[in-house]
């Protein structure tokens, strides 16, 4: 019956659209739109994490890679037994995997292999408690998973590698896997390949010896269980520097080529470890800590189980000065030791337990590191983002998503993290450390869900957190705060009110929480305490005289969206305040709205003078945001700045602006700087001027040499803000012979920035036939660009090519992109090129119709024929399940 109902819903649809579409074009969009995606309460669209019939103990995988064809023998060994209730049908998660051969411990009735499961069938069923193992045989051309990097693919020579990536559910893709985070078991990891490659994966080094075939066997254990998508396999060409921290040996790995930009990044894991014990609480757990960087990497990083991979956009020069480093990224993938790997969440639901932890612990280092003012503010620039976000209806926990993926998001990084900050807040800093450390001990090598850290916290605190976590986790939002402020002189009272003007529903709730309120005058300073509860409360102070600075939060504490416009006295006391950097933040904040020459002045005077490099960046982006002709003075001004990230900002801000002054600063910046980031920010700048000596200087740039091809790729940008078909001959030009020293994002750039700029020419067909030159390029992140250029291109003639990929039978990103590309192309025909494709379209519309037609009558006779069947006997109805 949900088959029938499903056609009669189809018919339906396709005949509403037809009336309502303006073409059979815009129908057959409608129709590929229209996806019949599960609504938001069907089972299919809820997600629990899967049954666990059987623990599995082991897993060993021995696998041959063939770096030329970029595929993988391999000989995948599960040992597992049944947990309560005898077990005879074995699932194992696989996608596309050629099964050569498969035997177990126990008889097998049959096996068979779908393109996502392997299903073996037991004679009989296995007792529980009763070990037992699979070994299967296996080859796999995988397109997700696994990955190669070799000169096939347009990577340098010496350099080649593959990488594996599991979370979250692709390791599938490349050996049969319970791929799930709700089981943890051992594992042992045996690669082959040819002498002179390095072999990184989990756990310890136990042996590396040559093979039947000549190559090196490189044997790694991991002799303590952890999840499924934690398992790595990083093999090929590297070289690394290294340390110990205690006895954790340390290694940090790049391809040959990168080696000299290690010890850049590596510098500070060492002390990241040590902070992150004393601060944890319990010790580094695992044998090793290895980091590796690889090619284009599908992620910033991945915290495989004492085996992190890392992106080589991490890598920088010395020349950036204090612009770039690796700090957040390492500390971020290190605290997933703790926080993911030693525990892991139970489901994806739960994921910010493993992302809102390691981003925290990121900030928690950056303040140990940097100091407390640092750390607040990378908090502050976190809560701007997660306050600004719209539509912000989603819980940090919830089972309402389609894919995995989706649960990876500002909810779980940065709000998760927020959470956390107003936990320890709320708890002090001691007793929120032993809370997490019980936390930790209690579930090491177990999984874990949200109630566990609930139940932690009240019972080491004594004090209920159900309202907390039904607030900041199980439902959305934030407060939206509306302050007042007045002061009564005559009973010398405070009057402050708030209100909570967050639109409440059944996903967003009235908050309840406590907030502390900082008077400071000539008494000195007083902090008091409110609990904010109600929709709308006055809240009064007695104080001995008018408070100079009236700061709300004063520690930064809650996430809140708040407004409070401060009188000006008050505004300026605030901005001039040293003890805190917040305070002068938010003030600079206020400021920004304004444009009168006296705020211009306070904010230059914060640019050159404050003594907190966050500040001195605002108060750079606010002079921008003003926008007035004196704001650009005081820029114009600011350039010598000895911090090179506040330097960055100004030059950016500078750039903002279109007016000759900020062009001949940003021109001389071109011969006088230095630094590549800030000199890529003024070549940018360039982009906006029409000037007849710009495309000169671009092309300069463009045809420079510098660390990943960073100049070049500003000046590509400048080109496409420029518009100027003059650049196209040139652009084109470098990107064919100098296609090797573009990083595969620059290249992508160059391609949609050429396409771009051709797309009003009348003739596009060299432009066309070299971005069709790409399509099927080795690396996917070029096949993408050169797809979605065509798109942009706007040449009709460019469809046959995409059509080839849009028609696709399997979905895929180059599937997605080409259709996307079709569609722009051909809606941005002319109607007369449409009615050449109409005939057929109409009638494969009507084929289809036909075909759901005919079905529709083979339901009714077979529906009609079981009402009859079985006149005498009530109907059951068959439950369907998803795969």
């Amino acid at each position: 019956m949900k088959r029938l109902l499903h056609l009669l819903t189809l018919v339906s649809l396709v005949s509403s659209l037809f009336a309502r579409a303006e073409t059979e074009t815009t129908a057959i969009e409608c129709i590929k739109s229209a996806a019949f995606l599960a609504p938001l309460d069907s089972p299919e669209h809820r997600k629990y994490a899967p049954d666990r019939e059987i623990d599995i103990l082991h897993l060993t995988l021995d696998v041959t890679p063939d770096f030329k064809q970029r595929t993988i023998a391999g000989k995948a060994t599960l040992k597992f037994k049944p947990i309560a209730k005898p077990f005879q049908e074995l699932r194992l998660d696989a996608v596309d995997l050629a099964v050569e051969s498969l035997t177990a411990t126990e008889k097998i009735l049959g096996y068979q292999v779908t393109d996502k499961q392997i299903i073996v069938t037991f004679e009989q069923p296995i007792a529980p408690d009763k070990e037992a193992s699979v070994t299967i045989t296996y080859r796999a051309e995988p397109t997700s998973g696994l990955y190669f990097r070799t000169p096939e693919m347009g990577y340098k020579e010496g350099d080649t590698h593959l990488f594996s990536q599991g979370e979250e559910i692709e390791a599938r893709h490349w050996y049969p896997c319970f791929d799930s985070p709700n089981e943890k078991f051992t594992s042992e990891m045996i690669c082959h390949v040819p002498e002179g490659m390095t072999v990184v994966s989990n756990g310890r080094w136990v042996a590396e010896e040559k093979d039947a075939n000549g190559l090196v066997a490189a044997r790694w254990l991991q002799d303590k269980p952890h999840v499924n998508y934690l398992i790595s396999l990083v093999a090929g060409y590297f070289k690394k520097v290294e340390d110990k921290y205690k006895d954790v040996p340390l290694a940090f790995y790049t391809p040959p080529s990168e080696i000299n930009e290690a010890p850049n990044s590596f510098r500070d894991t060492k002390d990241i470890m040590a902070f992150f014990e004393q601060e944890i609480g319990v010790p580094y757990p695992w044998a090793k800590y290895y980091q590796v960087c690889v090619n284009d990497f599908v992620a910033g990083g991945m915290e495989n189980t004492s085996a992190t991979t890392l992106t080589d956009n991490t890598l920088f020069t010395t020349a950036t000065e204090n612009i770039r480093d690796s700090q957040g990224l390492v500390a971020h993938e290190m605290a997933h030791q703790w926080f993911g790997d030693l525990v892991t969440c139970k489901d994806w639901s739960h994921i910010w337990l493993n992302e809102g932890f390691a981003t925290y612990y990121e900030s928690l280092y950056e303040g140990r590191k940097n100091g407390r003012d640092a750390m607040l503010y990378e908090l502050y620039q976190r809560a701007r983002s997660i306050t600004g976000t719209p539509n912000d209806t989603n819980a940090i926990v919830r089972r309402t998503y389609d894919s995995p993926r989706e649960m990876f998001g500002y909810l779980a990084y940065p709000k998760g993290g927020w959470v956390l900050h107003m936990l320890r807040s709320q708890l002090g800093e001691d007793l929120y450390r032993r809370c997490i450390k019980t936390y930790l001990e209690r579930h090491q090598f177990d999984n874990v869900v949200t109630e566990d850290l609930r139940a932690v916290i009240e019972e080491l605190s004594g004090r209920s957190y159900d309202q907390f976590f039904e607030q900041w986790l199980y439902h959305a939002h934030h407060p939206e705060l509306e302050v007042n402020y007045s002061w009564d002189e005559k009973n010398k009272l405070a009057k402050v009110t708030l209100k909570q003007t967050q639109s409440l529903s059944e996903n967003v709730l009235l908050f309840h929480f406590p907030l502390a309120i900082r008077f400071k005058g000539k008494f000195g300073a007083t902090d008091r305490q409110m609990q904010v509860k109600d929709k709308e409360e006055d809240f009064y102070f007695p104080l001995p005289e008018a408070p100079q600075i009236v700061r709300l939060d004063p520690e930064y504490t809650l996430l809140a969206k708040t407004k409070f416009e401060a009188p000006n006295p008050m505004l300026d006391a605030q901005l001039a305040d040293q003890d805190d950097a917040i305070g002068r933040l938010l003030a600079i904040e206020q400021l920004s709205a304004k444009k009168d020459k006296e705020t211009v002045a306070k904010l230059k005077e914060r640019l050159n003078n404050d003594p907190f490099y966050g500040a001195r960046l605002e108060a750079s982006k606010a002079l921008r945001s003003i926008h007035t002709d004196e704001a650009l003075e005081a820029l114009l001004t600011s350039t010598k700045q000895s911090d090179a990230r506040v330097r960055h900002q100004v030059v950016e801000d500078i750039g903002g602006f279109y007016r000759e002054t900020a062009y001949e600063t940003t021109r001389k910046m071109l011969e006088t700087e230095r630094n590549p980031d800030i000199l890529s920010a003024a070549i940018r700048a360039l982009g906006g001027y029409a000037k007849a000596e710009v495309p000169e200087a671009l092309l300069k740039f463009l045809n420079s040499e510098s660390y990943r091809n960073e100049l070049a790729s500003a000046a590509i940008a400048a080109m496409r803000s420029q518009d100027d078909p003059v650049s196209i001959a040139p652009l084109m030009d470098s990107l064919s012979k100098r296609e090797a020293e573009f990083t595969s994002r620059g290249l992508g750039q160059g391609l949609t920035t050429l396409a771009y700029l051709a797309r009003n020419e009348e003739t596009k067909e060299r432009v066309r036939e070299f971005l069709t030159g790409y399509v099927n390029h080795k690396k996917r992140t070029i096949r993408l660009a050169a797809l979605s250029a065509l798109g942009t291109l706007g040449d009709p003639k460019a469809i046959a090519a995409l059509e080839k990929f849009a028609t696709a039978s399997k979905e895929s990103p180059e599937r997605t992109t080409a259709e996307k590309a079709v569609a722009d192309l051909r809606a941005a025909r002319k109607p007369v090129d449409d009615f050449k494709n109409l005939r057929s379209e109409v009638l494969d519309l009507q084929q289809q119709n036909r075909e759901l037609r005919k079905e529709l009558e083979d339901l009714k006779k077979k529906v009609a024929g079981s009402e009859k069947k079985g006149s005498d006997t009530p109907l059951k109805k068959k439950k369907t399940t998803k795969k």
